[in-house]
């Protein structure tokens, strides 16, 4: 999830200009915003099921986000801008993986407490 944070954060000003009423760069701030608390709940209270169902939406909601707009053009959907981006790069990908690990990690974690 810092990761994934970490990510969003740093791409967000480079995807500002993908816009209609809300850009592709305020909702990745929305999503480091998200990660980045999921982390600070899962180590402040990390023995409550709701952090860590949080946790897993989270990512999960992240995951299918990238792997949506990298194979499907699924174009601009009322407020949301077409974010659709037909390639992997670096950071790209390490959000993916990230996403992943984390919504398993959070998802066994659930299955714990």
């Amino acid at each position: 999830m810092v990761i994934d944070a970490y990510v969003h954060a740093d791409l967000a000003p480079s995807y500002d200009a993908v816009r209609a009423t809300v850009s592709q760069g305020q909702l990745f701030r929305i999503e480091a915003a998200a990660a980045a608390l999921a982390v600070v709940l899962l180590v402040a209270t990390g023995t409550r099921r709701a952090v860590w169902a949080y946790a897993f939406v989270t990512a999960l909601a992240g995951l299918a986000a990238v792997l949506l707009y990298r194979y499907v053009n699924v174009g601009q959907l009322g407020p949301f801008p077409n974010m659709y981006e037909p390639m992997w790069y670096g950071e790209k990908t390490a959000s993916a993986v990230a996403e992943g690990v984390g919504a398993v990690t959070a998802l066994l974690g659930l299955r714990r407490v």
